[in-house]
């Protein structure tokens, strides 16, 4: 019987998106990389295939969704950046060889090399990470609402006052919780 495993939440941000692969921190974390196939998996979803994973590899892939979470949620709280996560998310950066390429429909997408490895990918999720914790994106770096979320998303509303990370999953479960919780009290 195949190991079926939670669905990715995709947003459109790719960092924010990669650090959506651990949810509900704050509650009962929900692991949605467990393996490096399911990294491949997600990767390849993201417009960023590679051939193959390593259990190495994987972790280095997590040590950076962390670093960007810690660093994104920082900013979001405009605390000092942590050191040991921006040299996580530095180091990730220079690291890989993928190119910036302009499709025919205007377009940036990024390419990688011929022999796709998981560290040019995690180039391109930490150089994404850079542009939206340095501010140059147009948007606002938020914390999700949901308590046992708490999630670092890019609100990039024209009002940048959204306050999930996404409302079908958070949104949807607080508004849920708030009808419960206000029909409870009301008799009848």
């Amino acid at each position: 019987m195949p190991t079926t495993f939670p669905d990715f939440r995709l947003g459109t941000v790719l960092a924010t998106s990669f650090t959506g692969t651990l949810s509900e921190r704050q509650g009962d974390p929900v692991e949605r990389i467990p393996t490096p196939q399911r990294l491949v998996d997600w990767l390849t979803v993201s417009g960023l295939a590679v051939d193959s994973c390593t259990t190495a590899q994987l972790a280095r892939a997590r040590e950076l969704r962390e670093a960007i979470h810690t660093a994104a949620t920082a900013a979001a709280r405009q605390d000092a950046l942590p050191s040991d996560a921006v040299q996580v998310i530095n180091d990730c950066s220079a690291q890989g060889r993928p190119a910036a390429v302009l499709t025919p429909d205007g377009q940036r997408r990024w390419q990688l090399t011929s022999a796709s490895c998981v560290e040019d990918a995690l180039s391109v999720i930490a150089a994404d990470a850079i542009s939206i914790i340095a501010g140059e994106r147009d948007g606002k770096l938020a914390l999700c609402a949901s308590p046992t979320c708490q999630a670092a998303f890019f609100d990039t509303s024209q009002s940048r006052t959204r306050r999930w990370c996404d409302m079908n999953t958070c949104g949807n479960r607080q508004k849920k919780a708030r009808y419960r919780a206000t029909h409870a009290r009301t008799p009848g």
